[in-house]
């Protein structure tokens, strides 16, 4: 039996994606739509990379994600104010009518990525309809909370995974050959997947787009609306049965549930806005996310994990050194140490160590993650750094950009292995999250193609 308000939603089965009218930079009023998106808000390097992107246009959606003032009230108060004038002065206008949205990405090595952006009723881990697979950031989740609640608005999708019935063509692995199977008629295991997302995504991306440009990192993306109510239900319908992934944007969903949980249903706060990618048909690429210990040199590092894990000095360039991670993974727990001009690799952890300070009462596969020994090991026990704060570590994707900050600012810089994607689900699958922040899937979506603002 059913009952009213959020108790509701327990009810429900599957993914429940729905229309909505979304908010997109008129081209007339902008420099370029290039010069107006950005990386998620916590993939860009501060404070490099936000200068860089305030500054290429007027009115780039970093204003909106990373507002900058001198307290956080002001800073919310200057994203709301500033979304207020830019949808006054028709800077951003809403679509006419409700839509899903097609979401293309290329890049120059022949990498294609199709998903489904909409708004995704919103679940509790219980439930298990979207899966989170890492732990969260109180702190970030209250900020971005804040941002939400000033704004009304979901400023950027988050970034879902889901299996679909498709399968790629013989000997393809990646989105690349998908334009082929689709003409060819392989989209699923029992034909053009007719009636399903998928096919809708690949009809639709077949046609004009609504938006179409390049950034500078030489990504091509483009985005098509889906309005026909045929299309909708067939969408709607595939994807009521599925389970997803949270691939990128743990925070973001953390913080829809605390919104959700803050308004009576129903309201728009039910929902939240994501892009689902269909990793049947577009794998993901997994990449470590590394971190920046402020005010640990390198040498302080070394000399406390001296006994501990067996340190060899590298002295070859990056991607050398990152080969020679790759290959120490493979036989277990592995870290490269650099800021001090060198690289230094970290392997082979003292068993009786990783007994004493890795929590017993999880699988095997957690607790022989490289991010759980990081964080339970070096960060709490060996280091005793508080990996909650932002004075004394930062999460960077980048990883030249991680060597080159710690460098620059005399601190140590940890490079971490990508953990495989299979590991990530198996995980989630059995409820059990991996340490805040141990993977980075993408490509992800760039921010400012599409906004939604709940009152529209």
């Amino acid at each position: 039996m059913k009952t009213a308000g959020h108790s509701e939603a327990t009810t429900r089965r599957g993914l429940e994606l729905t229309p909505f009218r979304g908010l997109r930079y008129d081209p007339d009023r902008v420099g370029s739509l290039a010069s107006v998106t950005s990386p998620p808000y916590d993939v860009v390097v501060r404070p490099d990379g936000l200068h860089h992107l305030q500054s290429a246009d007027p009115h780039n959606i970093v204003r909106l994600i990373l507002p900058q003032a001198g307290t956080p009230s002001a800073r919310t108060e200057q994203a709301a104010d500033t979304l207020r004038r830019w949808l006054a002065e028709g800077i951003l206008v809403a679509d006419p009518e409700p839509g899903l949205y097609v979401y293309e990405q290329r890049d120059g090595d022949g990498m294609l990525q199709r998903g489904i952006i909409g708004t995704l009723r919103v679940t509790e881990p219980a439930e298990g309809v979207v899966l989170p697979h890492e732990d969260v950031m109180p702190p970030v989740v209250a900020d971005r909370a804040a941002l939400m609640r000033a704004t009304r608005a979901n400023l950027e999708p988050l970034l879902l995974t889901y299996r679909g019935d498709g399968v790629l063509p013989p000997g393809t692995t990646s989105g690349a050959g998908v334009d082929t199977a689709v003409a060819a008629g392989v989209g699923t295991a029992t034909g053009a997947g007719v009636g399903t997302a998928a096919e809708v995504i690949e009809r639709t991306a077949s046609r004009p787009p609504l938006l179409a440009t390049t950034t500078e990192d030489g990504f091509r993306h483009r985005l098509w609306s889906i309005t026909n109510p045929v299309d909708l239900a067939r969408v709607q319908t595939d994807l009521a049965g599925r389970q997803a992934l949270i691939a990128d944007g743990h925070h973001r969903w953390a913080t829809y549930r605390r919104l959700r949980l803050e308004h009576p249903s129903p309201s728009p706060w039910d929902y939240g806005l994501v892009l689902l990618v269909d990793t049947v048909r577009y794998p993901l690429r997994v990449r470590a996310i590394h971190r920046l210990l402020h005010g640990l040199p390198v040498a302080d590092a070394l000399r406390a994990v001296d006994g501990l894990f067996r340190v060899r000095r590298l002295d070859g360039p990056l991607p050398e050194a990152l080969a020679a991670l790759a290959d120490a993974s493979c036989a277990g727990n592995a870290f490269l140490l650099a800021g001090d001009g060198a690289f230094h690799l970290l392997d082979r952890p003292d068993p009786e160590l990783l007994a004493r300070t890795v929590p017993a009462d999880r699988p095997a596969a957690w607790r022989s993650l490289d991010a759980t020994v990081l964080h339970a090991t070096l960060l709490e026990h060996v280091w005793r750094i508080p990996e909650d704060s932002p004075a004394h570590i930062a999460y960077i994707h980048d990883t030249a950009a991680t060597v080159e900050k710690a460098e620059r600012d005399g601190g140590t810089a940890v490079l971490l292995h990508p953990v495989r994607e299979e590991v990530v689900r198996d995980l989630a699958r059995q409820g059990v999250t991996m340490p805040r922040k141990s993977t980075s899937f993408g490509p992800k979506p760039a921010s400012g193609l599409v906004l939604r603002a709940l009152e529209i």
